[in-house]
């Protein structure tokens, strides 16, 4: 068994954990696109009109909005990441084992968020900063 409670030699153990990967990854890669696009028409915008931030008053937001956008496309990027670190635990038989404390993590976790690396005990756990060496 594994730590979902799953056979891991059972070819469908994972089918619909990879299932839920791959729409949430092709989610993700069609939202970084789109926030690709606008940022650079952001981007492109700006670079036609002499803009000076500190008096246009319309600087303020333009340069917020250029900020958020790039804060949207990098968490997406780090999904990204994150789903495709999910799908390599598929296939090396490691998916829904905690990272943390080697426990199962429970197959509602998973279901609610399927590139989760922990159970909810360890991600609820206060993080300890490293210790010196």
């Amino acid at each position: 068994m594994t730590a979902a409670g799953r056979d891991r030699n059972e070819p469908a153990a994972f089918a619909t954990a990879r299932a839920h990967l791959a729409a949430d990854r092709a989610d993700t890669l069609a939202r970084a696109a789109a926030l690709s696009r606008d940022f650079d028409a952001i981007v492109t915008a700006n670079a036609l009109v002499a803009v000076d931030d500190e008096h246009d008053p319309e600087g303020g937001s333009t340069a917020f909005e250029r900020a958020h956008v790039a804060t949207l496309l990098a968490r997406a990027r780090e999904h990204l990441e994150e789903l495709d670190r999910a799908l390599e635990r598929i296939e090396q038989g490691r998916y829904g084992q905690c990272e943390g404390c080697g426990g199962a993590i429970p197959p509602e976790r998973l279901e609610i968020r399927p590139a989760a690396t922990t159970c909810v005990r360890c991600a609820s756990a206060p993080r300890r900063p490293p210790q010196p060496a």
